[in-house]
């Protein structure tokens, strides 16, 4: 005897299908001017609010983007022999809309929404490969930026001004204090200082598969 719904069942198991999506990332931080390598190097990602940020753009949710660059100095420690002790990265699978840096004490918007930015020089771009698609996101730290730095990046106190030792990509808000954290990466302690441009290629790789 025919069987309407056992029919149906059987063509709704077929049709499934599972695709797993696998994101990673990738930080270059050098110094523009001559070619030198600061950190080179694979970062984590907070998947609980990446993810989110996704499903809210593919629901067509305005400003679900990557926005901000932060950048921050208390991803690591010295102890009294003098060994830097690293933190581990601010990640986690669930949202937290709260996450941020250990210590975030500069960022740049990286994002072409604000009227202000340099996208010469801040800008975020879309390469696409034969089973990824890759977002590029630069940024350029000046000679005169960030305010407040010190002249030359001699410093010997990792307590210095504008010593960078984690990094992260946050979404969109008025101000990068209330954005969320997209991504974070640990390094060792990198001076910006007014006798250097210190360029930041931060790559995100998306893959479904």
């Amino acid at each position: 005897m025919y069987n309407k719904d056992d029919n149906t069942s059987k063509e709704t198991d077929q049709m499934t299908d599972e695709t797993n999506m696998n994101v990673s990332g990738h930080i270059l931080i050098r110094d523009k001017e001559t070619g030198e390598e600061l950190v080179n190097k694979r970062n984590a990602i907070h998947y609980g609010n990446l993810g989110a940020l996704i499903a809210a753009g593919l629901q067509n949710q305005s400003n679900k983007i990557i926005h901000f660059m932060a950048f921050g100095n208390g991803g690591s420690s010295v102890d009294s022999s003098g060994t830097v002790l690293y933190k581990a990265p601010n990640t986690s699978e669930s949202t937290e809309p709260t996450a941020s840096l250990f210590n975030e004490t500069f960022n740049k918007v990286v994002s072409s929404t604000s009227a202000n930015n340099d996208t010469a020089n801040n800008k975020i771009e879309l390469t696409s490969g034969t089973n990824y698609t890759d977002l590029k996101i630069t940024c350029t730290l000046g000679l005169s930026e960030p305010s407040g730095q010190e002249n030359f990046d001699t410093a010997t106190n990792q307590n210095s001004n504008f010593i960078f030792d984690e990094l992260g990509l946050k979404g969109f808000a008025t101000s990068s204090d209330n954005a969320e954290l997209l991504t974070h990466v640990i390094f060792h302690p990198v001076q910006k200082s007014l006798n250097r441009v210190i360029e930041v290629v931060y790559t995100v790789r998306i893959q479904l598969s």
